[in-house]
């Protein structure tokens, strides 16, 4: 790499010696240090992470990509390259969901390589343990902060902070053109879009501006090859989405009984979104339904629910002992969002953000979730990403969808719906998929011309697959990088 005494020499000997006036050249000069400077600061290779012991293992990098007219917005991420094989090994760019849901969720609590470590986590700063299920040990994963105002990304202007489903994927599908740019190593990888929840959304949009960049022939070409989506919401308030699909899915898991799914069926119409106010029929079998289904988590119905809040109860007090006692034993009054709360003392920490090159003076408070960007900057304006996979059938393409079975905000039921709408030839019929030989989940795989889409559930996980099951989904995804079967 270039250094600062070099460019010195370079710009004395070919610009300040020439026809140029000093200060003409004093000028130009800075303005290439300061990109200099900028180009190796903004992609900062991190080699030790407070709260783990020693050297990290892998190799991680952090940074800001500038998107927009102005670039006035500042997308932050973390890159972890491949522990396998980084050159033939794909590229995945990872959106969490949410929206408004940091990347970081996903590297620390589903797919990167560490984790939080609850058990010995007694000090100021959470302790960090090695995931041996990490996804990156098949594949170089960007993570990434996204929609604006998201973890640690930001806008140099209000106005910036103003944003939508559409925007946000434009403005993502820029972040992946400039950081390849960058990074042009990787230009030649296998590249996949991927993300869970609400990225059901993201995921298409980019992943059809893509497309339609390779078209037209955008700068640089990207090797675009599918993607990957975990318990995705597709069609948010179509009676054949998600949430509509709740219902049918609590009944075929025993939430329900016979007598009140048949009621609420036939009086709803199968419609449980839209009510008519004077079916008053239907308005009282969902009162029915509410009451059976409002203490159950959504996310995984067999684990307790619970309002952790602000840290109420004094969770991640240093003094609470008995709290942190109750934390790691697994008995209530423990539950996940607990768990959540480590995340938001460890990246609020000063050390930490000094590790991870965080720009000073550009966040008050990390958030895991930026409910204040969801609740007044986002414009919810793509409330169906059906059609989108509809045109993706036509393309050279693979996708993986998988679903864990237990999670009730984002049903397994509901997305082999949609799927069965794409109607696809049935190239694997419904099997079982094993993992150390037992039953993982089952899986089904669905082609049309050079398009491939493998289903698969996952037994008993949640609404985030790799975080229940990650002895499961690490071989999954292993597996179809590597063009095996499941």
């Amino acid at each position: 790499m270039l250094t600062i005494s070099i460019l010195i020499d370079y710009f004395h000997i070919v610009f300040c010696d020439s026809t140029l006036k000093f200060v003409m050249c004093f000028h130009l000069f800075a303005a290439v240090t300061l990109a200099f400077w900028l180009a190796v600061h903004s992609h900062s290779l991190i080699q030790t992470m407070p709260g783990f012991p020693g050297k990290l293992p892998f190799k991680l990098r952090t940074g800001y990509v500038g998107v927009g007219e102005s670039e006035e917005i500042q997308l932050f991420y973390y890159f972890i390259e491949s522990q396998r094989s980084p050159t033939n090994d794909p590229l995945f760019l990872w959106l969490t969901g949410g929206p408004a849901c940091s990347g970081l969720s996903a590297l620390l609590y589903e797919i990167g390589p560490i984790h939080i470590d609850y058990v010995n986590s007694n000090g100021s700063i959470p302790a960090l343990v090695l995931n041996p299920y990490s996804w990156t040990k098949v594949a170089n994963i960007i993570f990434i902060d996204q929609p604006v105002g998201t973890g640690f990304s930001y806008a140099k202007t209000e106005q910036a902070y103003k944003t939508s489903d559409t925007v946000s994927a434009t403005l993502t599908y820029d972040f992946l053109k400039k950081w390849l740019t960058n990074h042009p190593q990787y230009s030649k990888n296998p590249l996949y879009i991927g993300g869970g929840s609400y990225a059901g959304i993201f995921v298409p949009l980019v992943v059809d501006q893509v497309y339609n960049g390779i078209e037209a022939g955008s700068e640089p070409p990207l090797n675009l090859k599918g993607y990957v989506l975990g318990n995705p919401f597709t069609d948010v308030n179509g009676t054949s989405g998600e949430v509509n699909g709740r219902v049918a899915y609590a009944y075929r898991m025993g939430l329900l009984s016979d007598e009140l799914y048949m009621s609420v069926r036939e009086n709803c119409n199968g419609n449980y979104l839209t009510i008519h106010p004077d079916n008053h029929l239907c308005t009282e079998d969902l009162e029915r339904v509410t009451e059976c289904l409002e203490k159950i988590s959504k996310t995984q119905i067999l684990e307790p629910v619970c309002d952790v809040g602000n840290d109420k109860q004094g969770l991640l007090l240093d003094h609470d002992d008995n709290a942190r006692r109750l934390l790691r034993s697994g008995v209530e009054p423990w539950c996940r969002d607990m768990n959540r709360l480590y995340s938001t003392k460890w990246a609020n920490n000063e050390l930490v953000q000094r590790a991870l090159r965080i720009r000073e003076g550009t966040k008050m408070e990390w958030a895991r979730c930026n409910a204040t960007l969801k609740g007044r900057d986002y414009t919810y304006d793509v409330n169906s990403t059906l059609d989108y996979h509809t045109k993706f059938i036509h393309k050279n393409c693979r996708a993986l969808i998988l679903s864990g079975d237990h999670d009730m905000l984002a049903p397994h039921t509901a997305t082999e719906k949609w799927i069965t709408s794409l109607n696809l030839q049935i190239r694997s019929k419904w099997r079982p998929w094993f993992v150390e030989g037992q039953n993982a989940g089952y899986t089904t795989t669905y082609s049309h011309s050079e398009y491939e889409l493998t289903y698969a559930t996952v037994k008993g996980a949640g609404h985030t697959p790799a975080e229940y099951k990650p002895l499961q989904c690490f071989p999954m995804i292993q597996r179809w990088v590597d063009h095996s079967p499941l």
